[in-house]
């Protein structure tokens, strides 16, 4: 089982940046698939951005393409989301998840997820 905490969310105007952080344990961090999703209130829980284990290969929802940055750190075991130039329609929990096998936008898909972060972006 892979355990997953977010961290770096919080409270930014229309136009900042934050930097998300999810620290993991439990698996080899490079073994794993990882991706961000977000779930705004009342909304479903939708795909921000995922990155594979390789890390060859990145994608992004088309509302934050050009906006927002997937990365990972193997070593420190850590996954990254860069935001910049938020928006309010932003503004949701966001979640890390993990898989060792799955990769893809399918929420149901992924096998492991953290608590989430919550990101308020104020007009």
């Amino acid at each position: 089982q892979v355990q997953l905490v977010e961290s770096g969310g919080g409270l930014v105007q229309a136009g900042g940046s934050l930097r998300l952080s999810c620290a993991t344990s439990g698996r080899t961090f490079s073994s794993l698939h990882m991706a961000w999703f977000r779930q705004a209130p009342g909304k479903e829980r939708e795909f921000v951005a995922a990155i594979p284990k390789s890390g060859l290969r990145i994608d992004y929802a088309d509302s934050v393409k050009g906006r927002f940055t997937i990365s990972r750190d193997n070593a420190n075991k850590l996954l990254y989301l860069q935001m910049s130039s938020l928006k309010p329609e932003d503004t949701a929990v966001y979640f890390c998840t993990a898989d060792p096998n799955y990769y893809g936008t399918v929420m149901s898909a992924w096998g492991s997820w953290g608590q989430g972060t919550q990101v308020t972006v104020s007009s």
